[in-house]
C-alpha cells in the first residue's frame, strides 16, 4: 500500500517535471484491491505526502476525514470499472495535447506510433464539465479499443496495467500531439492506410 503511495507521488512529480502539467492540474491513480488511490484535490505536487493520496472505493465511497480526491475521480472509477485491463490511469493537460484538444482533434494515423494507444486514430472525447459523469461517458466512448484519448478543451488520459506504463504511453500521446502539430504546419499530412496501420498494430503486440 506506501509503495503504491510512493509511486503515485513520484509520477505525479514527472508530471510537472516532464511539463505534462504544472502545479496541481492533471491526475493519477493506481487499483488497489476493490478501488483505487488518487491524488487528492488542490495540492501541488510538490508537496504531496503519502497521507495526502486517497482511497475511493469502486462504488465511490471515500472517508472526507483521510482526505478529498481529485474532482475527476468518477472518470477513474468509471474507466477501472469498464476497462478490467486498467490499473493505472495518468491525466494531464499536457500542452499540445491540450491545444489539440480545443480544436476537438483527434490524431490521425499519421504516423505508426499512434497504434501505441490501441487503434490506428487517437481519439478526442466530447466536452463536458470536468468532475461530472457525462464526462466519463464521453470518455469511455473515445476509450472504445484504446488506451488513450484526448478530451476536448481539458487534456489527455492514459492508462495502461502499471503506473510507468500508463505514464509512458501519457508521454507518448503529448510527443505525437506535438508531431501533428508541427506537421499541419507545413501542410496537409499523409495519411497511413487502415491495411498499413492494421499491420503495425499485429507488429505492435510484440512492442516492449
Amino acid at each position: 500500500m506506501n509503495k503504491l503511495k510512493s509511486e503515485i507521488i513520484k509520477f505525479s512529480k514527472l508530471l510537472n517535471s516532464r511539463k505534462l502539467s504544472t502545479l496541481r492540474s492533471g491526475n493519477i491513480s493506481v487499483r488497489f484491491k476493490k478501488g483505487f488511490f488518487i491524488t487528492p484535490s488542490g495540492k501541488k505536487y510538490s508537496s504531496l505526502k503519502k497521507k495526502d493520496i486517497v482511497y475511493v472505493s469502486l462504488k465511490g465511497k471515500f472517508d472526507k476525514n483521510l482526505g478529498i480526491p481529485s474532482s475527476e475521480w468518477k472518470f477513474h472509477q468509471d474507466i477501472y470499472l469498464k476497462k478490467d485491463e486498467a490499473n493505472a490511469i495518468v491525466h494531464s493537460h499536457s500542452t499540445n495535447a491540450t491545444a489539440l484538444s480545443v480544436h476537438k482533434k483527434s490524431i490521425p494515423a499519421f504516423h505508426y506510433m499512434v497504434v501505441l494507444a490501441g487503434g490506428n486514430d487517437i481519439k478526442c472525447a466530447s466536452y463536458a464539465t470536468y468532475g461530472t459523469r457525462k464526462l466519463s461517458i464521453n470518455i469511455l466512448k473515445a476509450l472504445k479499443n484504446r488506451k488513450a484519448c484526448l478530451i476536448s478543451n481539458h487534456g489527455q488520459i492514459a492508462y495502461n496495467d502499471n503506473l510507468p506504463k500508463a505514464f509512458e504511453l501519457a508521454e507518448e500521446v503529448e510527443n505525437l500531439s506535438l508531431q501533428y502539430i508541427t506537421a499541419l504546419k507545413i501542410g496537409k499530412p499523409k495519411i497511413l492506410s487502415k491495411v498499413e496501420m492494421n499491420k503495425i498494430l499485429a507488429k505492435a503486440k510484440n512492442y516492449k
